[in-house]
């Protein structure tokens, strides 16, 4: 045959959207297995014109799914963050809006045992060796895709999938505080010496203060990827905080050996702006703080799930930037944290403790949708 074939769901997941391959349809991990997946993507190439993928980091995303051997675990998934730049994929750490298209695909794959009126699935990430609890809605035997719940970035409204992370604390480094300080010192070309906080809970984030940068903290995806200079300042902060997490040795390679974590973030104190999709007003009042975050060296359109996760364990941890920007307006009292993003807010329930000098995440629930697009057979040429 002239070209090979291969069995592909399309999901999307959260504000999110990827491949969903069964592990038994490919190749062991290595060389060949990644060949056949970047031609499934049409990678690399920035239209990704001959594949499946929609160039743009967020839809250029993997999930390979088998059932699990892990007596805590039924699905064992691991999330690859296809470029579309460089035949690279990266498996250096976890997707949380892919994450939340894993129950219901393992519902609607069979799987699993469903029960209804929701099915409780249990995942282990294999990039981060960290288990996530989803508990998914089910009717007539298949995930509920339907519902009236709503995520900023997504429109109208789906069933909703709610992922505990709780137990992804240290996902990549083995500590929710990497270096063990909550505030760290980066110097960088520009700027000099700027302070930053290094957590790691779902994927490890870098944060910095918006003002630090000559930001207000709510600007615009455009605004920020039309700005050259402070790209280069925020890929080198990221850098450097990968090399302090003990993620790479060099900072100057970071971008071509794990360009996609850490992940990198500005904070800034509540305020006012516009949801850049539609226009629509986010009250001061409706977040605890404001954030912009950088995935693959470009914004994030909305937040990344796992990041989500790790700027609410930041939110809780006293004396981070992030905690210092929520406290700026008394905010974070409640259960729920409330993050304001470029297309809206995204919350959490979120909870972090204090034991001696070590800090625990003890809840860390993100309420997301999913839904399957398409399921059929993706022919590639190698």
């Amino acid at each position: 045959m002239e070209q090979s074939n291969i069995r592909v769901v399309i999901m999307r997941g959260g504000t999110s959207k990827g491949m969903f391959i069964r592990e038994e349809d490919l190749p062991p991990a290595g060389p060949e297995r990644d060949a056949i997946i970047l031609k499934v993507f049409g990678s690399p190439d920035k239209r990704q014109i001959d594949g499946l993928g929609g160039a743009d980091p967020l839809t250029s995303k993997l999930a390979i799914i088998k059932k699990s051997s892990h007596p805590d675990a039924d699905i064992d998934y691991t999330f690859g963050q296809v470029s579309y730049t460089a035949p690279i994929i990266d498996y250096s750490g976890n997707c949380g809006n892919i994450s939340a298209g894993v129950g219901p695909y393992a519902v609607d794959e069979g799987l699993v045992e469903v029960t209804e009126p929701f099915t409780t699935v249990r995942i282990m990430n294999t990039n981060t060796d960290k288990i996530l609890i989803e508990k998914v809605l089910v009717e007539n035997g298949k995930a509920k895709v339907k519902g009236d719940y709503a995520i900023a970035g997504v429109p109208g409204t789906g069933a909703e999938v709610v992922v505990d992370f709780s137990g992804t604390a240290g996902s990549a480094t083995g500590k929710l505080l990497p270096t063990g300080n909550v505030v760290d010192t980066i110097e960088v070309d520009g700027l000099g010496k700027i302070e930053a906080s290094l957590v790691d809970a779902a994927n490890p984030v870098v944060f910095v203060r918006a003002k630090d940068l000559g930001c207000t903290g709510i600007e615009t995806p455009a605004q920020i990827d039309e700005n050259k200079k402070l790209l280069a300042q925020l890929e080198e902060i990221r850098a450097k905080g990968a090399v302090m997490m003990g993620l790479c040795t060099n900072w100057k390679d970071a971008v071509k050996t794990i360009p996609a974590f850490p992940m990198v973030a500005f904070v800034s104190p509540a305020q006012a702006y516009n949801d850049f999709t539609t226009g629509k007003k986010i009250e001061e009042t409706d977040v605890d703080f404001v954030s912009r975050l950088l995935f693959m060296q470009v914004t994030h359109k909305t937040y990344a799930g796992t990041a989500t996760t790790c700027t609410g364990a930041a939110a809780r941890i006293e004396g981070t930037v992030v905690n210092e920007a929520m406290k700026a307006k008394d905010r974070g009292k409640a259960l729920a944290v409330r993050i304001g993003h470029p297309a809206g807010v995204i919350d959490l329930n979120v909870e972090a403790v204090k034991e001696g000098n070590e800090w625990t995440l003890t809840r860390a629930e993100v309420n997301r949708t999913a839904r399957r697009i398409m399921e059929g057979t993706c022919y590639y040429v190698l």
